[in-house]
């Protein structure tokens, strides 16, 4: 994984020292909130609730093992024994005191870690598929591109104060891991029959009040003229972009104004004066980068039929260990070795993606022992050990059960997507996390959940949709309605390239009524499905109409028996 070099490290530290002085006169009181918010914004440190909120960029989503260690001795040291892993590769802690958030940055600092630009009107932390480097479907790498974006944007002067946040993701795979169409800017890399790589970049993705899928705007892109395009369609943006409404400042509100065809004129256009400048990637530059993320020492090995792994496992054991193999491995470029996933989703017990300072100290032991002592974190707020030896997938499984880690139901209906909510978060509407809780524990089931199949359920506490309700098969949204929590249900979402956005069924429902709505809309989807046919299948194939139904059924009894005592 890519090592800080003296320019990188000299930034952190003084960026640490001027947040230090910053904080001092907060305290004195020689600043006042407003003249202290942006600067702490700047350090991914936000005023929520109840406390101080300092969320911690993890670049593409990739972390050492001493990095995971230095997380929970944070957690431990500054926080409550716990961090949050979010959708955005992210971690957070919700419970900083502000006079401890410099020396927090400062323990950062000494494993080459930060939280510039996890916050505030600028590019913020790039994400990438969590299986990059090994994934089996993956035409090239995108590390390196994350990489040299990552160092192009910190702190990039003239797009510091843009008119909204703005979020890159970046895949080089068949599959998109990476919800790319919601994003900004999503870049595909691909390689062409000349061996070339090249660039489709698509803009004016987005979640949020404004959920609208991102649009191709450039096709064939070499790689090297990524910041040049860049810098172009970023002016663009920074000149015509909203101002006067932060409800409308995104990227992606130009983008629908304008077109996407006008809004690639544009661009093409202010590309024109730059692009035959010096502002360009080198091979030198990508040589510099790409060196640390060589292929680790990889054994000779055979791959080794999944029976053959089962085998081994002893007869009380086994039912249960081939479940886990069926949901949390993931196949890999090199013969023998696997990609595992470790379930952050226990059911009812924590929230979603939260993991305690003993589970990560014990998932960094994990990463020494079973994957080169690097893990990656996923925007389902999982954790991954990338290069497992199938031969040691029974050891695995029996260590990662002693940290309740080990659940199988990555991809299933309690593999559940979630924000903080209005547990934490001052901009939240409703609360997520009990939601979230009410949910698995209704469907604690393990074999009911794997006659399902796969479903994503996904909870955002607001209309900023930092749980990703919109592109969730089931996606759950909390409003406000005469000053109490409500939660509206939308059907029909989907990530990847086939990506979708979810459509609303009707009125919202309150906090008690959930578990038995999204029980009778998953009952619908059993009495009608077809063999083999999935939840967003069956959807598809149906239509809105019955969940809907089913969806109000009860509560329309509920009403006629209302009605008929008033008779």
């Amino acid at each position: 994984m890519y090592k800080y070099d003296s320019i990188d490290q000299t930034l952190v530290d003084q960026r640490v020292s001027q947040f230090r002085e910053q904080v001092g006169r907060r305290l004195n009181g020689a600043l006042g909130e407003d003249e202290f918010k942006p600067l702490r914004l700047q350090n991914g440190l936000y005023l929520q609730r109840h406390a101080y909120m300092l969320r911690v960029a993890i670049p593409y989503g990739l972390l050492s093992s001493d990095q995971l260690r230095a997380l929970a001795a944070i957690s431990e040291k500054y926080d409550r024994g716990y961090g949050h892993f979010t959708t955005r590769q992210n971690i957070q802690f919700n419970w900083v005191s502000l006079e401890e958030t410099p020396n927090i940055l400062a323990e950062l600092a000494k494993v080459e870690m930060h939280a510039i630009q996890t916050s505030g009107n600028c590019i913020r932390n790039i994400t990438s598929d969590a299986y990059a480097g090994v994934a089996a479907d993956e035409y090239v790498d995108p590390r390196p591109i994350c990489e040299l974006l990552r160092q192009w944007s910190t702190l990039h002067p003239e797009f510091a104060h843009l008119p909204r946040k703005f979020k890159f993701a970046i895949n080089g795979a068949k599959e998109d891991r990476t919800v790319l169409l919601c994003h900004d800017v999503g870049i595909e890399l691909n390689i062409n029959a000349a061996g070339e790589l090249l660039v489709d970049l698509y803009a004016g993705g987005g979640m949020g009040r404004t959920p609208i899928l991102g649009a191709l705007i450039k096709q064939g892109l070499p790689w090297q003229l990524l910041p040049s395009y860049l810098t172009a369609l970023l002016r663009t943006y920074n000149r015509f972009g909203r101002r006067d409404n932060l409800y409308k400042a995104r990227i992606k509100i130009l983008v629908k104004a304008l077109g996407p065809e006008e809004f690639a004129r544009q661009v093409e256009t202010e590309w024109s004066h730059i692009k035959h400048g010096d502002d360009h990637f080198t091979i030198a530059e990508w040589d510099r980068v790409a060196q640390y993320f060589t292929k680790p020492a990889y054994k000779t090995l055979t791959q080794v039929p999944l029976n053959d792994v089962i085998d081994i496992a002893p007869d009380q054991d086994r039912a249960h260990f081939t479940r886990w193999l069926e949901r949390n491995i993931r196949p890999h470029q090199v013969p023998g070795y696997v990609s595992v996933l470790l379930s952050l989703k226990p059911h009812g017990t924590v929230a979603p993606g939260d993991a305690t300072t003993a589970q990560m100290l014990a998932i960094a032991d994990l990463a020494d022992l079973y994957s080169f002592g690097e893990l990656r974190v996923t925007h389902e707020q999982n954790l991954v050990l990338a290069d497992v030896e199938q031969s040691q997938l029974l050891s695995l499984w029996q260590a990662a059960k002693n940290h309740f880690i080990a659940l199988p139901n990555i991809g299933l209906l309690t593999d559940i997507i979630a924000c903080p909510g209005g547990d934490f978060c001052s901009l939240a509407n409703a609360k997520s996390l009990p939601i979230a809780k009410a949910i698995q524990e209704r469907f604690d089931d393990l074999d009911y959940l794997f006659d399902l199949g796969g479903i994503s359920l996904n909870i955002s506490g607001c209309i900023n949709s930092c749980g990703h309700h919109h592109v969730g098969n089931i996606g759950i949204l909390g409003v406000d309605k005469d000053g109490q929590e409500w939660y509206q249900i939308t059907l029909g979402g989907e990530q990847g390239y086939a990506a979708a956005i979810g459509k609303v069924i009707g009125p919202a429902f309150s906090a008690d009524d959930i578990p038995d709505v999204i029980a009778r809309i998953i009952n619908s989807y059993v009495d009608q499905r077809l063999d083999g046919e999935t939840f967003i299948q069956a959807f598809s194939r149906l239509g809105m109409p019955p969940f809907k139904e089913a969806a109000y059924q009860q509560i329309s009894k509920l009403k006629i028996a209302s009605q008929e005592r008033g008779a």
